[in-house]
């Protein structure tokens, strides 16, 4: 487990978002707009939305459907959906976690 203050502390860290990584990382450089990718994805365009604004989660289905569109490997969007909410959790938890006593195997 990681003590570092640079991946607890808010204040050092941007956490940056599945959505806004696809936002910046994937959409703009091709200068598509949300519209036109949910329509590419045959996705709603208000949950496409509610993604790249942070409002909701990548869910799996639209993982496998990110991933057929650019070429990644299944998952890639999950596990930056994932790493997000981990960080998250440890600001949340703000050293609970270092009162945990590991069980020994």
């Amino acid at each position: 487990m990681s003590k570092s203050s640079t991946i607890t502390d808010p204040e050092w860290l941007h956490n940056a978002h599945a959505g806004e990584i696809l936002l910046s990382e994937f959409m703009q450089p091709l200068n598509m707009t949300s519209k036109d990718l949910a329509a590419s994805l045959a996705v709603d365009s208000a949950c496409l939305d509610a993604v790249i604004s942070g409002e909701k989660p990548v869910s799996a289905e639209l993982d496998l459907r990110l991933g057929r569109f650019f070429q990644m490997s299944e998952g890639f969007f999950l596990r930056l959906q994932d790493s997000y909410e981990l960080l998250e959790a440890k600001r949340t938890l703000n050293g609970a976690l270092d009162r945990i006593t590991p069980h020994a195997a």
